[in-house]
């Protein structure tokens, strides 16, 4: 269950995603000009998205902030959808299988 500190946790990531434009990639990727077949890391929209999944993905991983608060407010599965097919692209390129391990985690609720 949610507690008082996940709310304040949460309410910080907001404030983050908004300094680090996250608010504008979100918006890029959820248009109806974007291509997930062609998303790359050199898209700085894909790469501020992506790096802020992970990074509420490591919070959620790790214990420190509440998975059903995460996907109650947001609905990682809708991003992972739109990013994923770029994530698989990248893990290849960079023979790292782990790269946004965590986002991917969190966005498959119901296999974690």
């Amino acid at each position: 269950m949610a507690t008082q500190k996940d709310a304040e946790i949460l309410i910080q990531l907001l404030r983050w995603s908004t300094e680090m434009g996250a608010e504008q990639g979100f918006a890029e990727i959820f248009s109806d000009d974007f291509k997930k077949e062609e998303a790359s890391l050199a898209n700085p929209a894909v790469g501020k998205v992506l790096t802020y999944c992970e990074a509420v993905g490591t919070l959620v991983k790790q214990g420190l902030l509440d998975r059903d608060l995460v996907n109650d407010f947001w609905l990682s599965s809708a991003v992972w959808d739109r990013l994923g097919p770029a994530v698989l692209r990248i893990r290849e390129q960079t023979r790292e299988s782990r790269m946004f391990e965590n986002f991917e985690a969190l966005a498959n609720v119901g296999s974690s």
